[in-house]
């Protein structure tokens, strides 16, 4: 009750739930392309799950906070750059997500020119996309733990602050899946994107720190551009 009476909690929580939803912008992008390749009547349960798995794994990391500390320690050296523990898996979900964006951009390509006639491309198993989703929400939500550390001390506002965040998430990734779904051009955008967080993760593991600023920034000026093309390509010539 002391802490529900505190402001300086409430204004942590706000400011933390905020945060992790512009982290977690990303971690729906993904989950969106992911479940595009199953049957239409299975992907709202795969977001559902993928999101909620995001959301124990990030409650998870929380109360394993030493844990997450440790892995900031180096472990080796690579042409004179300390590597740790995070900087391994942030290196390793980011080449992740580009061989991931850059396959299914090739995907597209060969769905869009193949003739009529052609095999339509199988539907991929729900048990390999929640694995894979599984996979890359470890990268996001140990990036986004370890900044929620830096920002609060108390372990109760980050919980909170996660629940409330995923809740939101859930709102939101279902319209959002079948937006992207509906329109080649955005899912080619959102590619686009995981291409470019990938290539971000990469290099922060290798100690090369890209202010997230610009990049939300450029995600947002381009998806701005994409909406006014979609306005204008539904306007009658």
């Amino acid at each position: 009750m002391e802490l529900l009476l505190e402001p300086q909690a409430w204004i942590a929580f706000a400011t933390l739930t905020a945060l992790e939803l512009v982290l977690g912008i990303d971690n729906i992008v993904f989950i969106s392309i992911l479940v595009d390749r199953l049957p239409p009547q299975r992907r709202d349960v795969a977001r559902r799950i993928g999101l909620g798995l995001a959301m124990f794994m990030r409650i998870a990391l929380l109360l394993a906070i030493a844990w997450i500390i440790g892995l900031t320690a180096p472990v080796f050296a690579v042409a004179g750059n300390d590597l740790s523990g995070r900087d391994l898996v942030l290196i390793a979900g980011g080449l992740f997500l580009i061989w991931k964006a850059t396959g299914e951009i090739h995907e597209m390509y060969e769905e869009h020119g193949a003739p009529p006639e052609a095999p339509k491309a199988a539907h991929a198993s729900f048990a390999s996309v929640i694995g894979q989703i599984i996979v890359i929400d470890l990268v996001f939500s140990l990036d986004s733990i370890i900044t929620a550390i830096g920002m609060v001390d108390d372990v109760r506002i980050m919980i909170a602050a996660v629940v409330a965040s995923v809740a939101l998430m859930l709102v939101a990734a279902g319209p959002i899946g079948r937006f992207v779904s509906h329109h080649p051009t955005v899912k080619m955008l959102a590619l686009a994107f995981l291409i470019m967080i990938g290539m971000a993760l990469v290099a922060d593991g290798l100690d090369f720190h890209v202010p997230k600023g610009y990049i939300y920034f450029a995600m947002a000026f381009s998806v701005a551009v994409e909406m006014l093309n979609l306005r204008l390509r539904r306007r009658p010539r």
